[in-house]
């Protein structure tokens, strides 16, 4: 009977305890709120990061809808300074919560103008002004064409501008500081390679991919104090890619499964689609699948190969074995499917490859 007691006590104890807590939810959770906010601002995780050039995903998606991916963006911090590669949607957010953020971006590189790769540049170039009083526009590099889209974004935003000056002040928002500056440069399959930024120990070069009818289409190459990255933008296998891509430490590359995007085609024909169905079926002639990314990647001697542009959308890490067929038996290196927070450290003048997520590990 004492035994019962004691237990009776102690199951009314931990429930008074249990409502005490529940009652001052709230509390807790503003408490631990403040605390998280404390800890975002007073680090800079930019600064905490090794000398060397970093590589993530700040979106892995595609133009299909996927609630676990954003569109299509790299991001590339190279000794301290913070590039990035394409502005699919949500991609700026993504940015911020990988700690990452858009005040410190210094310029956009656009691989080509389909709509998933610029979606959010006018957020991007918002963010990055008001978030960072910036005093000049963003430079927004890209192939002919990049005024037209840089100058249809400025245009778009010019009355949200105009509000954010009057509310903030032109201290908070210079006023100079708005939008993008367009940075063409031309370039085509008979042209040599670009040198699109050169500065000390850093160089970024553009070249030519194959994502026809879409032209020009581009792809980017990062090399910093020893370490090569290169982002394949959109593109159906490419043999200047691929020379381009000899020795890389890192080779982002997109992918689309032709097995799965099948299976999507079929489900939309036996509802009727056809549309939706024409579309997916047209998709094939100018995407790489990952077994053809492979071979790339194998030839080229690359040592990391990172997916992203992923297609069709896997909510299931189950289906990464199908996506990526006989990926791994073609290319002897490392292999990964790519996702939002995704980041690639290369230390400098190293071999080492480091491999985490910052969306689970940031705050």
């Amino acid at each position: 009977m004492k035994l019962r007691n004691v237990g009776v006590i102690s199951g009314l104890i931990l429930a008074v305890a249990l409502v005490s807590l529940w009652s001052f939810r709230g509390v807790l959770a503003t408490h631990l709120m403040a605390r998280a906010y404390n800890q975002a601002f007073g680090k800079d995780p930019i600064a905490a990061m090794p000398d060397g050039l970093h590589v993530g995903l700040c979106g892995s998606g595609s133009p299909l809808p996927d609630p676990t991916r954003a569109g299509p963006c790299t991001v590339v911090v190279a000794g301290g300074h913070v590039f990035v590669v394409d502005s699919g949607t949500g991609s700026t957010k993504n940015l911020s919560l990988m700690g990452l953020a858009p005040a410190r971006v210094e310029a956009v590189f656009l691989t080509h103008f389909h709509s998933d790769h610029i979606a959010d540049l006018g957020e991007l170039m918002l963010q990055r002004w008001a978030g960072g009083s910036a005093t000049r526009p963003l430079p927004v590099h890209g192939p002919t064409g990049v005024d037209q889209v840089v100058n249809g974004f400025n245009a778009a935003y010019q009355l949200d501008r105009g509000y954010r000056i009057a509310h903030h002040g032109p201290k908070v928002v210079p006023p100079e500081g708005f939008g993008g500056t367009p940075v063409p440069f031309a370039i085509d399959a008979a042209t040599p390679d670009v040198t699109v930024l050169e500065a000390p120990d850093l160089k970024v070069i553009a070249f030519p991919v194959d994502h026809g009818p879409v032209k020009p289409a581009v792809g980017y190459l990062f090399i910093y104090k020893g370490r090569r990255v290169v982002v394949s933008g959109d593109t159906a296998p490419s043999a200047r890619l691929e020379r381009d891509a000899q020795g890389a430490d890192v080779l982002v590359h997109e992918g689309l499964a032709p097995n799965l995007v099948a299976e999507m085609r079929d489900a939309a024909l036996a509802h009727g689609r056809t549309n939706t169905a024409q579309v997916l079926h047209d998709i094939l002639s100018y995407h790489t699948t990952p077994e053809q990314a492979a071979a790339i990647a194998q030839r080229a001697h690359v040592r990391l190969l990172l997916f992203t542009h992923v297609i069709p959308p896997m909510p299931l890490r189950a289906l990464e074995g199908p996506f990526l067929g006989r990926t791994r038996d073609i290319f002897h290196g490392k292999v990964r499917v790519g996702r939002d927070g995704d980041l690639v450290t290369l230390p400098a003048n190293s071999q080492e490859i480091r491999v985490s997520n910052r969306l689970r590990s940031f705050i």
